[in-house]
């Protein structure tokens, strides 16, 4: 058995991709447009676990779900991203994650005070733990005294 993808449901195919993508790094792997059905799919996936994958056995990914406007163009509302639990990735700096995520305008809910850990969320309520690859970073301001902010 492996790890495949997570589902994500969103609202905002744009607002998604900037978060995902622009802000927290990850690369767009393949796009699903099904008419039929009303939706995209869009598969994401961490440039490291894209690296180290093959044709054969991809990286673990991340589904995009954006269901379509009805045909009175209702578009369905979900429930926060909460009830969820979390994503998770390593980062190779959490102090440089982070203040890539803020200079995007993406608040960190659980500043990296330990130098390990932080928690931020998607457009969508998407609760994600960043973690510090190998030991954690010496404790640094800004962060050390930064507060939490939020849920997550």
């Amino acid at each position: 058995m492996r790890f495949l993808h997570t589902m994500v449901r969103v609202h905002d195919i744009d607002a998604s991709l900037d978060f995902y993508v622009n802000a927290l790094g990850l690369e767009e792997v393949r796009r699903y447009d099904n008419d039929k059905g009303r939706f995209t799919l869009i598969f994401l996936a961490a440039p490291k676990d894209r690296a180290a994958g093959s044709d054969e056995r991809r990286a673990p990914e991340i589904e995009l779900t954006y269901n379509w406007p009805d045909a009175n163009g209702v578009v369905e509302t979900y429930d926060s991203g909460r009830n969820f639990g979390h994503l998770a990735y390593k980062v190779d700096d959490i102090y440089a994650a982070c203040q890539r995520l803020m200079d995007k305008g993406v608040t960190i809910n659980r500043p990296p005070r330990d130098g390990r850990m932080a928690f931020v969320r998607s457009p969508d309520g998407i609760s994600i733990e960043l973690l510090q690859e190998g030991d954690a970073l010496d404790p640094a301001e800004p962060w050390l005294s930064m507060p939490n902010t939020g849920s997550w």
